[in-house]
C-alpha cells in the first residue's frame, strides 16, 4: 500500500488523530518533532520504541501493544520485567510497526522514545494517536534508560514514581563505583558482530552511557569516527580498532564461539591478553542492550562481576 494511501486510512481508523500540541489533552511533552498534546490519564497505550513497555510497566501502566526488539517471546518481555502484564499485549513489529494493527488497538498514546527517530515513522503514527518519540536533541535509538523513563513518566503522568525509579537505579551504580575503583579512567570498547560485519557503539546509546556511568571512557578512537548514527563499522582488516583496556562485544545473529574463533578478533591487543568480554548469555546481552529502567539494575548486579573478572585477568 503507498503511504499516502496508508495514512488517509489510519487516519480514518485511529482515535483521535492527532500528534501535536493543538490537540486536546492533560499534558505537553517536547520531543524531536516539537511538542505533543496527551490526555490527562492515557487508558490504552501502545509502547513501540526499545524499553518503552519495560518504563511504562515500572511506572504502573500495561500498554495493549507492545514491540518485542530482542525476540523475548510470551508478553516480548526480558526476565527483569517478567510477570508485571495481568492481559498479554498485542504484539507490534519492530522495525517496521504494523500500523493497522495499532490503529485496530484504538490507542490513546503511542510511546516510540527509542527508535529509528525518521520522520515518516512518526508522521504516520501520529495519524493514529498522539505519539511521544525520540527526545528533542536525540536521534536513532540515542536516549539512555534516565531519558527514557523521564519522557515515558511526563507522559504518563507519573513523574514521582519515575524519580524514584531513578533515584534507586542511581544507587545502584554508586555502589557498584564504589566496589570497583579498577574501572575509574579505564577505556572500553563496546562492539558488536553480525553475520556480516564488526561495529562499535559511540556515546549517546544507552551502552555507552551504562559504562562511563561506571567509570569507564570510551575508546577515543572510536569516538573519533562517530558520525550521526548510534554505532561505526569496524572492518575486519581494521579490528585493532576494538582494542582497549577493555573489548566487550555482543554477537547479534552469530554464536560468541564464532567470535571467540575467529582469528583477527583474536588478535587483537586486549582479547590476546584476556581483556575481552564475548557475550555468550542472551539474558546478560540482552539486558546490556536494553538498558531500560527495569534491566539496568538486573546488568549492573550480572554484568558488571563480568567486566570486573575480564580486567583481572
Amino acid at each position: 500500500m503507498a503511504m499516502g494511501a496508508l495514512l488517509l486510512g489510519l487516519t480514518a481508523c485511529g482515535t483521535s488523530g492527532t500528534g501535536n500540541a493543538d490537540g486536546a489533552g492533560g499534558r505537553t511533552v517536547t520531543t524531536k518533532f516539537g511538542k505533543v498534546s496527551v490526555p490527562e490519564k492515557p487508558k490504552r497505550v501502545v509502547a513501540l520504541g526499545w524499553g518503552d513497555a519495560e518504563t511504562a510497566l515500572a511506572l504502573g501502566v500495561q500498554p495493549v501493544g507492545q514491540s518485542d526488539w530482542l525476540a523475548f517471546g510470551g508478553d516480548g518481555l526480558g526476565p527483569w520485567a517478567e510477570g508485571r502484564y495481568t492481559k498479554s499485549p498485542k504484539k507490534i513489529g519492530t522495525l517496521e510497526p504494523e500500523y493497522e494493527k495499532i490503529a485496530d488497538l484504538q490507542p490513546d498514546l503511542i510511546l516510540d522514545t527509542k527508535s529509528s527517530g525518521a520522520r515518516e515513522r512518526y508522521e504516520t503514527l501520529k495519524k493514529i494517536a498522539p505519539t511521544v518519540g525520540v527526545p528533542k536533541g536525540s536521534d536513532q535509538f540515542q536516549i539512555s534508560w534516565e531519558q527514557q523513563t523521564k519522557l515515558v513518566a511526563k507522559a504518563l503522568g507519573r513523574e514521582e514514581r519515575a524519580r524514584r525509579l531513578i533515584a534507586g537505579n542511581e544507587r545502584a551504580f554508586a555502589e557498584a563505583v564504589k566496589a570497583h575503583p579498577e574501572f575509574q579512567g579505564k577505556t572500553v570498547t563496546l562492539g558488536s558482530r553480525t553475520a556480516d560485519a564488526y561495529g562499535a557503539y559511540v556515546r549517546g546509546g544507552g551502552r555507552v552511557d551504562f559504562v562511563e556511568r561506571l567509570g569507564f571512557r570510551n575508546n577515543p578512537k572510536v569516538e573519533a569516527r562517530a558520525g550521526k548514527n548510534f554505532s561505526i563499522p569496524v572492518a575486519r582488516e581494521n579490528l585493532d580498532l576494538l582494542d582497549a583496556d577493555l573489548t566487550v562485544v555482543s554477537p547479534i545473529g552469530v554464536t560468541a564461539e564464532k567470535v571467540r574463533k575467529d582469528p583477527l578478533f583474536r588478535a587483537v591487543p586486549s582479547v590476546r591478553k584476556g581483556h575481552s568480554v564475548v557475550f555468550d548469555d542472551k539474558k546478560l546481552s540482552s539486558a546490556f542492550a536494553t538498558d531500560s529502567v527495569l534491566s539496568t539494575p538486573y546488568a549492573v548486579k550480572k554484568v558488571v562481576p563480568v567486566f570486573a573478572d575480564a580486567l583481572k585477568k
